[in-house]
C-alpha cells in the first residue's frame, strides 16, 4: 500500500476564478472546487447569492468579486484583484427562447453580449496581463444547445454557444504555447433556476425526461465534477475539447 493517499484530482494549492458564482453550476462548481483544496475568486452580479456561496465554501483564503461581465470597468477590476491563476471557469450566462421570426438584432445582440463577449474577452484581459499561469486550465460553459441539439426557438441561445465552443478551440491552439489549456463542458438540461422560470408543467417537464436514456435531468453537481476533471491535473493532455454531459440526451 502507498504511504500517502494519491489523487490526480486534488486542486490543493490552485487558484481558481468562476464567474456566474452566486446560483446554480457556478455556485455548485466553487463549492466542490473548495472541497478539492482550491482557494477561489467568485464573481456574480448578485452580492447576497454570492455572499452565500462564500460561505458554503471550505478552507480559507476565498475571495468573492461583485462584477457585471458586460462592463468594461468590472471586467478591469477582475483582472486587477485577482492572483496569477491556475484556474478559469466561465460560467456566467442567460438563456432564453426566441423563436427565429422574433430574434431581432438587438435581441441577438444582447444574449451574445452575456454569452459569448463577455467570458471571452475576460480570457483575454487575463492572458494578455498575464494573470494566468503555465500550466493553466481555462473551462467555458457551453451546452449542448446549438452544438449537438437544435430544438425550436432555441436559435439564438444556441448560437451563442456554438460560438463560444468554436472559440475555445482557437483559444486552445492560440494559448498551447503559453502551456495555457483551454477546454469546454456541454450540460444537457440541469435542474437550475433557469428551467425552473421557464413555466412548463411538470406533466411537460417528466416527459422532457423521457428523451434522456438515464431519464433524468443533471444536477448541477454532475457538471461541476466534469469542471473539476478539467482543472485539474488528471486531464493534463486534453485542450480544445468539448465535453459532453447530457446523461446520454445527444447519442
Amino acid at each position: 500500500m502507498p504511504s500517502t493517499f494519491y489523487n490526480p484530482f486534488t486542486l490543493e494549492g490552485k487558484t481558481i476564478l468562476i464567474t456566474g458564482a452566486s446560483s446554480g453550476i457556478g455556485a455548485e462548481t466553487a463549492i466542490d472546487c473548495s472541497k478539492m483544496g482550491a482557494k477561489l475568486y467568485l464573481t456574480g452580479r448578485n452580492e447576497e447569492r454570492l455572499k452565500d456561496t462564500l460561505s458554503l465554501l471550505e478552507g480559507e483564503g476565498h475571495h468573492s468579486i461583485i462584477a457585471e461581465l458586460t462592463c468594461e470597468d468590472d471586467l478591469e477590476k477582475i483582472v486587477h484583484a485577482v492572483d496569477r491563476l491556475d484556474g478559469i471557469v466561465l460560467c456566467a450566462g442567460i438563456g432564453e427562447t426566441s423563436p427565429f421570426l422574433y430574434s431581432t438584432k438587438s435581441k441577438i445582440s444582447s444574449i451574445f453580449e452575456v454569452n459569448f463577449f463577455a467570458p471571452v474577452e475576460l480570457l483575454r484581459l487575463l492572458a494578455k496581463k498575464k494573470k494566468i499561469e503555465k500550466g493553466a486550465s481555462a473551462v467555458f460553459v457551453s451546452s449542448v444547445a446549438g452544438n449537438y441539439s437544435f430544438n425550436m426557438g432555441n436559435g439564438v441561445y444556441g448560437a451563442s454557444k456554438a460560438a463560444i465552443n468554436s472559440m475555445m478551440k482557437f483559444c486552445a491552439k492560440e494559448l498551447a504555447i503559453k502551456k495555457i489549456r483551454v477546454n469546454s463542458v456541454n450540460p444537457g438540461m440541469v435542474n437550475t433556476k433557469f428551467i425552473k422560470d421557464r413555466g412548463f408543467s411538470d406533466e411537460q417537464y417528466q416527459a422532457d425526461m423521457e428523451k434522456y436514456p438515464l431519464k433524468r435531468y443533471g444536477e448541477p453537481q454532475d457538471i461541476a465534477y466534469g469542471i473539476i476533471y478539467l482543472l485539474s491535473d488528471a486531464s493534463s493532455w486534453i485542450t480544445g475539447h468539448s465535453l459532453v454531459i447530457d446523461g446520454g440526451y445527444t447519442i
